[in-house]
This record gives C-alpha cells, sequence and structure tokens, in this order.
C-alpha cells in the first residue's frame, strides 16, 4: 500500500485459511478499504464471504450471470 494504489486485486485470499483467520483477513480488507477509498476485486469461491461485500457479480463457465 506504499504507492497508494487505487485499486487492491485479491484471488482467493483466503482460500487457505481457516474460518477464523479467514474473517479476520477479510475484516482486515475491508478495513483498509474503508480507511482508504480503496477499491477491491475480490475473487472467491466462498459465498458466506461474498455475501458480506458491497457488491458481488457471479460467474458461470466465465460468463457474467446474475445472482
Amino acid at each position: 500500500m506504499a504507492n497508494k494504489p487505487r485499486l487492491l486485486l485479491a484471488d482467493e485470499p483466503t482460500g487457505n485459511l481457516d474460518p477464523a483467520t479467514s474473517d479476520q483477513v477479510f475484516a482486515a480488507l475491508m478495513e483498509l478499504v474503508r480507511q482508504t477509498g480503496l477499491a477491491a476485486l475480490i475473487a472467491t469461491h466462498n459465498m458466506e464471504l461474498a455475501a458480506r461485500m458491497d457488491r458481488v457479480v457471479r460467474l458461470d463457465k466465465g460468463r457474467v450471470v446474475t445472482p
């Protein structure tokens, strides 16, 4: 975050973590977004995590589908 980017890209940032650690990492990411105004694009298969995000775009076989 040293260069103050406008966009954070995260591919499965909690994919290999236990649920408690996953929650902590997600909370830290969301706090960073809120404090800095940073936009975050987070790819995940965890629908519980996705449900906590401001906006969700779901893909099916490479195509955007409505939730």
